[in-house]
C-alpha cells in the first residue's frame, strides 16, 4: 500500500525517522526496483543553514514552498541527483533527503544501472541511491504517490535499531545547524544481515 501524501504533512524530523523502514519503489520499463530506507536526513526551512530554503524561494527550491508528498530532485557537482521530499506545510520549506536503501527487488537491474558494484555498494549513498533506481530532476515536483516513484509501508524498526547523527556534508551551515543530530541510519549490522 503507498503512503500518502498526508504522511509527510507532519514535523520534518518526525518524518526522517519514520522514513527508515520504509520501501521506496521505482516502476522503471515495467520492472520493479525498490528497497528500505536505511538513512535519512531531515532540512527544516529558511532559519535552518544547511537547507537550500535557508537563501529564499528560488527557482531550484521552489518546489520546496509547495505542498507536502512531492519530490524535490535536484544535481550536485553537475553529475549526482538527490532526492528529497518536501515535508511540513505549504509555505513552509522543509524536506528529508534520502540518504541510503538497502536493495529488495530489481538487484540485478541496479547493478547494471550501478556498473555491477556488489548489493551493499548498490545505494549506501545519495547519488548512488538515484543511479541505482535511475531517478533524475524529470520526478522533480512528482507527487509521492505517482505511478513511476512511490513509497510503501515496508517494515517497522524498533528504537534500538536506529542510529542519529549530525547531518554529512554541510560545512557551510552554523556550527549549531551541523552540530544537530538530524540524520537518521539504521545499524550497519543490521543491513549486513539482509533486513
Amino acid at each position: 500500500m503507498k503512503l500518502r501524501r498526508t504522511f509527510f504533512a507532519r514535523d520534518t524530523v518526525t518524518v526522517a525517522r519514520d522514513l527508515l523502514g520504509r520501501r521506496l519503489v521505482r516502476k522503471l520499463d515495467g520492472e520493479r526496483l525498490s528497497g528500505l530506507i536505511v538513512e535519512t536526513e531531515a532540512y527544516v526551512g529558511e532559519s535552518d543553514t544547511a537547507c537550500h530554503a535557508s537563501r529564499g524561494c528560488t527557482p531550484r527550491t521552489r518546489v520546496m514552498y509547495g505542498p507536502p508528498g512531492h519530490y524535490y530532485v535536484y544535481l550536485i557537482y553537475g553529475m549526482y541527483h538527490m532526492l528529497n521530499i518536501v515535508t511540513a506545510a505549504e509555505a513552509q520549506p522543509e524536506a528529508v533527503l534520502i540518504r541510503a536503501l538497502w536493495p529488495q527487488e530489481g538487484v540485478a537491474r541496479m547493478r547494471e544501472l550501478r556498473g555491477g558494484v556488489a548489493r551493499k555498494r548498490l545505494a549506501d549513498g545519495p547519488g548512488k541511491l538515484c543511479q541505482a533506481l535511475a531517478i533524475d530532476r524529470s520526478l522533480n515536483g512528482e507527487p509521492v504517490d505517482g505511478d513511476e516513484l512511490w513509497l510503501e509501508e515496508g517494515v517497522a524498526l524498533p528504537e534500538e535499531m536506529v542510529l542519529t547523527s549530525p547531518r554529512i556534508g554541510i560545512g557551510y551551515a552554523s556550527e549549531e545547524d551541523q552540530a544537530r543530530h538530524w540524520r537518521f541510519h539504521v545499524d550497519p549490522s543490521v543491513i549486513s544481515t539482509g533486513m
